[in-house]
């Protein structure tokens, strides 16, 4: 349903840094960044595999915290997630494991960015 998303940060290169350490376990790599020439001076960047699809904006006030959930394609991709997201000191908001409140093979983990958005990667698929 959705093609992309954008935040915006007054920390725009912490940022940066923070999701190129937590998007990488799941497949999702710095993919461009946008010239100045072009935004107004407004640093803008975008992640993705094959295209940008979660994108970071500079801003000059820190806007209200979203949730905002990335797709993982295993379990294990989710505990790498988890990890490297602690690694690059975000704070958990909910361990890896299944939850079953919202279906049988829901496997998440939650974390809070620096920004104090709650960020989640999730697998819907079940255990082999």
């Amino acid at each position: 349903m959705i093609d992309h998303i954008g935040i915006k940060t007054p920390q725009f290169e912490a940022m940066v840094s923070f999701y190129e350490q937590v998007l990488a376990p799941l497949g999702y790599a710095s993919f461009i960044r946008l010239p100045l020439a072009l935004t107004h001076g407004i640093k803008i960047g975008g992640f993705g595999n094959d295209r940008p699809q979660f994108w970071i904006e500079e801003a000059a006030v820190k806007p209200e915290p979203i949730h905002i959930a990335f797709k993982a394609g295993s379990r294990q991709h989710v505990d790498a997630f988890f990890k490297a997201a602690l690694m690059a000191r975000a704070q958990s908001n909910g361990d890896p494991g299944l939850r079953p409140q919202y279906h049988a093979n829901y496997y998440g983990a939650f974390v809070i960015d620096p920004d104090g958005n709650n960020v989640e990667a999730v697998c819907h698929i079940p255990d082999d």
